[in-house]
């Protein structure tokens, strides 16, 4: 957690050294909703360390994979926005694969439980709102991000020294950083700069739900890297499960570009039918005009 705060630290100096350089414009926003909206995302961020660290893997996987369903209920409550059940379909086989191929072992507990559900919830209405926010006030992802990222940081930095404690019962800054450490924390940052912005980027261009669906591509990237090149034990199920979540990608990419393809269309067929509703008129209206220019220089 502690971490993360650094990596939003370095994301905020980068963007701020790109704006001085004129690299992006700054567009002020509403100093209420970035406060609130960097608070958000960054209690999602806590949360979901706390819950990665009172629960197993397995429940931590399922936390994660409740996010798509749970974006879809509330965009579908709140925003009116429609799924297809073509698109469901897509989704479902999508949490399905990955669950196989990635779950293992489920242990619960009440107070993990509730982490989870708490981190669910701020992480779906982080999601939104990171989209939202740059399509109503009419923003970029670098604008939002450059913003918004001091006020994340923040509550990081004074909260994740004592989450940090509490799940490892080590003190941050107790520990001995050796120049190898400080490298690797060093090059973590500067990833985290280019990961940072393409999340924002990737949300505010497509959905949450799109952004989500990317996320279970990288969790199927690396359990087959795991075992191609670090030759991690794999079993059939996690063969099927990998298999099962790229087909379900692969439908939930096709019937989202058809969808696109289709409302496009229906607004092409909007804009020429309004346009050929108003052409007679406006002729009519110029051989009305001509015909009386006639009637005045027509002799008596």
């Amino acid at each position: 957690t502690t971490l993360t705060s650094w990596h939003l630290m370095v994301t905020y100096c980068t963007l701020h050294v790109a704006y001085r350089l004129n690299f992006f414009e700054n567009k002020p926003i509403d100093t209420k909703t970035v406060v609130l909206f960097g608070l958000l995302n960054g209690i999602s961020i806590g949360l979901l360390n706390l819950s990665l660290g009172f629960n197993s893997i397995g429940f931590y996987q399922m936390t994660k994979l409740a996010i798509i369903p749970f974006t879809v209920l509330l965009e579908t409550l709140f925003f009116n926005k429609k799924f297809s059940r073509k698109i469901k379909f897509a989704l479902f086989l999508l949490l399905v694969g990955v669950g196989i191929a990635s779950i293992t072992d489920l242990q619960l507990n009440f107070v993990g439980s509730v982490l989870s559900l708490l981190a669910i919830a701020t992480t779906c209405v982080g999601q939104i709102l990171t989209n939202t926010i740059q399509k109503r006030l009419n923003v970029t992802s670098t604008q939002l991000l450059y913003q918004s990222a001091p006020f994340q940081a923040a509550i990081l930095f004074v909260s994740g020294p004592f989450v940090d404690k509490y799940l490892t019962r080590l003190n941050v800054f107790s520990f001995h950083y050796s120049p190898i450490v400080v490298g690797f924390i060093t090059l973590s940052c500067l990833i985290a700069v280019s990961v940072n912005f393409s999340t924002f980027l990737v949300i505010g261009k497509t959905s949450p739900v799109t952004y989500q669906v990317l996320g279970h591509l990288k969790t199927c990237l690396v359990l087959a890297f795991g075992y191609t090149l670090l030759h991690d034990p794999f079993t059939p199920r996690n063969v099927a499960g990998i298999l099962i979540a790229v087909l379900g990608m692969l439908l939930y990419s096709y019937f989202c570009s058809v969808a696109s393809k289709s409302k496009q269309g229906s607004n092409e067929s909007t804009f020429l039918g309004k346009d050929r509703d108003t052409t007679p008129l406006l002729s009519q209206e110029k051989e009305n005009h001509e015909a009386k220019k006639l009637d005045k220089h027509s002799p008596v």
